[in-house]
């Protein structure tokens, strides 16, 4: 299977928000609540500094996807965030692994000098050791820092790379 990232587009607003909301639902590693419908989604997509899809190049089906934006503003606008997602059916496939280095490198391509991230949920053991083979650092842990679906807390692990 050929992949690429591309940009989103509203055209693929369905696809974008089919595999958004699934994340959400799951309630393990998003910190959103609500989930997108055509219009709310093709809003969010599109408010960001970049929405990257990963497109299957033969059936042209959506696959992943993630989102990248300014962690904060002003004297630290020069630091980014970023969410992924798969499609539930793919993972264990490398596909979060492709968003992620393509997010690394849009947002050096977009001026960014760390990309951080805020709330990665401790029993995320997959992503977590992906973001270290791909060079974060974690910095600590915040204790029952993400509310769990059941209303029990998990910590979290922030972690950031220095992208310059």
């Amino acid at each position: 299977m050929a992949i690429k990232v591309e940009q989103y587009d509203s055209k693929h607003v369905r696809a974008a928000i089919e595999i958004w909301n699934e994340v959400v639902r799951e309630g393990i590693a998003f910190p959103q609540e609500d989930e997108l419908d055509e219009v709310t989604g093709d809003e969010f997509f599109k408010s960001q500094s970049f929405t990257g899809l990963a497109v299957d190049e033969d059936t042209g089906e959506i696959l992943a996807l993630y989102i990248l934006h300014p962690n904060n503003v002003g004297r630290c606008g020069h630091i980014s965030n970023a969410s992924y997602a798969v499609r539930s059916n793919l993972r264990g496939r490398h596909l979060g692994e492709l968003i992620v280095k393509h997010c690394i490198d849009k947002a050096r391509e977009l001026g960014f000098g760390i990309l951080q991230f805020n709330a990665v949920v401790a029993t995320n053991i997959h992503a977590r050791h992906l973001y270290q083979r791909l060079g974060f650092v974690e910095l600590g842990t915040i204790p029952k820092g993400f509310r769990m679906p059941d209303g029990s807390f998990e910590d979290i692990v922030p972690q950031f790379i220095d992208l310059t």
